[in-house]
């Protein structure tokens, strides 16, 4: 684990003005989804799942090319907010990759999940992930071989989930993402150790040190049980000293505590995938407990929130860096 120094509100899409070339550069694309409240779609189809169509935004950089690497953008539970999504979209495409922005939140008249209220958010936002990724492998302008996923807070949880190979071979069959990176992920989900736990690709997780929601200190169980369970765990971990929550988003100009927002950080992690749900505890897989669950959620409320340019600034080129090493051109 590396270290460095110092260096939400649901909305739609802000759209970043386009003229002239960058106009023709850009192209709305429809993701075809599902709502569902249901992890077990990871392992089989639901019948409870809506179908629901997800408009995404597909931009690419001014380079010219035949077939471009691709980077999806995944939002906070806050929803789209231009300003962190939109921001980070654009820098990437000036590093030289397309990008692929969509929210999952409108389409769906989701409100204010913060709370912890909307049952069905985290797995939509899953199936919208494996979604975008089949209609980019598709699409006759894109590398199906480079694509990535980069998301934030609940987006940073989808970076890490879609990077486990059993939710991956049931959604996306014939498809898989070349690289993740999740920052400051809830650090809810896992999956369970095994050969096949993870689909190989890379994986970048970009930690707060003053995390309140996700300490880092979380992840290291969660490493040594793979690593005891015979997994090749291919993460990457990085951890800025000095940082809180939400560090890339302007909306919370100073740390802030947000008492009521949902957190799980005095839960065990949850594991998906390959059947019903279980709770990583002591090392060890477990049932799923939901009294305990919910008695661990309740009992940790609460986190503090808190932009800091500086390290913006390095984590997006941490991110450069690592998306040029997986999928560069």
């Amino acid at each position: 684990m590396r270290c460095v120094g110092h260096a939400l509100h649901a909305g739609a899409i802000v759209a970043v003005a386009l003229t002239g070339a960058d106009a023709a550069a850009a192209e709305k694309l429809g993701i075809p989804s599902s709502t569902t409240a249901n992890y077990l779609f990871m392992s089989a189809s639901d019948p409870s799942a809506v179908p629901v169509q997800v408009p995404g935004n597909l931009e690419f950089p001014s380079v010219k090319k035949d077939r471009h690497s691709v980077v999806v953008i995944g939002h906070t539970i806050g929803g789209w907010y231009g300003p962190n999504e939109d921001w980070f979209a654009g820098e990437l495409r000036k590093a030289g990759f397309a990008t692929l922005t969509y929210d999952s939140f409108t389409p769906r008249k989701f409100g204010d999940v913060t709370h912890g209220k909307e049952p069905r958010t985290n797995p939509s936002v899953i199936s919208d992930a494996f979604a975008a990724l089949k209609v980019l492998a598709a699409h006759p302008k894109v590398d199906a071989k480079k694509i990535a996923y980069v998301g934030f807070s609940l987006g940073g949880e989808v970076a890490h989930v879609t990077a486990f190979e059993r939710p991956r071979a049931v959604l996306a069959p014939d498809a898989k993402f070349a690289a993740h990176v999740g920052f400051y992920p809830a650090w809810i989900f896992g999956t369970a150790a095994g050969p096949n736990a993870y689909t190989g690709a890379p994986v970048l997780l970009l930690l707060a040190e003053k995390d309140e929601l996700t300490p880092p200190s979380k992840v290291n169980p969660y490493l040594a049980y793979h690593e005891k369970g015979g997994s090749k765990a291919p993460l990457e971990v990085v951890t800025y000293a000095g940082a809180y929550h939400s560090w890339t988003n302007p909306r919370v100009p100073q740390p802030k505590f947000f008492p009521n927002h949902g957190n799980a950080r005095k839960c065990p992690m949850m594991l998906l995938g390959g059947g019903p749900p279980r709770l990583l505890i002591d090392g060890a897989e477990k049932p799923f407990d939901r009294p305990l669950f919910d008695k661990c959620r309740a009992a940790s409320v609460g986190y503090t929130q808190g932009f800091n340019a500086q390290v913006r600034a390095k984590s997006l080129a941490d991110t450069v860096a690592f998306l040029n090493k997986h999928i560069g051109n």
